[in-house]
């Protein structure tokens, strides 16, 4: 078995693949003051409610945008699980040729996804990942990394919108039945949902001009994409795939083991 983990800034994910199937998965609330003992007992709980070994996993690999809880969580794997964690970072194999101006600035979460993407739909493409922060990521067909574009997320934006106004309140974000709305939530609720909306598709259309990659392949993935994509009559995207990251992290694996 092998235990993929992938912390982001709001979500640390999880997955067991058996053999070349996700055969678990989960998500966690990122608390930066864990300790390893902590996430340890939390990873017990979750491994014996799917009546899983916690010796049994082959390898663990991870990527983190949280350098705060890399230790810990490196820490609780070899403790608990009795293995240490391939990290995503310098050294380790991709398959893609990263065409940054400085490689060690792009996210292990982009290129874990950006791997994902590749491997599994082919290139040119565009991932758009809807997290924390909103990243469109551009890889050609000969499998490069030519860069992208980040925006905030959806949820960033509204916790932006409401801790620096007095009087707008925090609202669930669902597409209202018009964007002229007729009160303050729905108002809200139209600003988001067809704002972001406009905002992906805007940004998709600009990078297929520029690029020339009329045919790109467009792939969405992170917790809040149905929420966009819904909004639309048209076709934003080709692919929608929740679990692009756990899958990235497996070809990954595969490639440096």
């Amino acid at each position: 078995m092998l235990l993929v983990i992938d912390v982001g800034n709001t979500n640390i994910k999880l997955g067991v693949y058996d053999k070349d199937v996700l055969a678990h998965s989960w998500r966690l609330s990122v608390k930066t003051i864990r300790t390893a003992d902590e996430i340890g007992i939390v990873l017990a709980g979750l491994f014996d409610s799917a009546k899983l070994d916690m010796k049994g996993f082959d390898g663990i690999i991870m990527s983190s945008v949280q350098p705060a809880l890399n230790y810990t969580i490196e820490h609780a794997c070899e403790y608990y699980l009795g293995k240490k964690p391939m990290m995503i970072g310098v050294g380790i194999k991709t398959g893609l040729n990263i065409k940054y101006s400085n490689p060690q600035e792009v996210g292990a979460d982009r290129i874990v996804n950006s791997v994902g993407a590749y491997k599994l739909y082919g290139g040119p493409c565009i991932v758009v990942d809807f997290g924390t922060a909103t990243t469109f990521n551009v890889i050609s067909e000969k499998g490069e990394f030519m860069g992208g574009c980040i925006a905030p997320g959806i949820i960033t934006a509204l916790e932006g919108l409401v801790n620096n106004t007095a009087k707008l309140p925090r609202v669930e974000i669902t597409k209202p039945d018009s964007i002229i709305a007729k009160n303050t939530v729905a108002g809200i609720q139209a600003g988001m949902t067809y704002g972001y909306t406009g905002l992906v598709k805007y940004i998709i259309q600009k990078i297929k001009e520029e690029s020339g990659w009329s045919n790109a392949k467009v792939i969405a993935t992170g917790g809040l994409s149905e929420i966009v994509l819904n909004v639309e009559g048209d076709k934003l995207v080709d692919v929608v795939d929740r679990s692009l990251t756990l899958k990235g992290l497996k070809l990954i694996y595969d490639m440096n083991v």
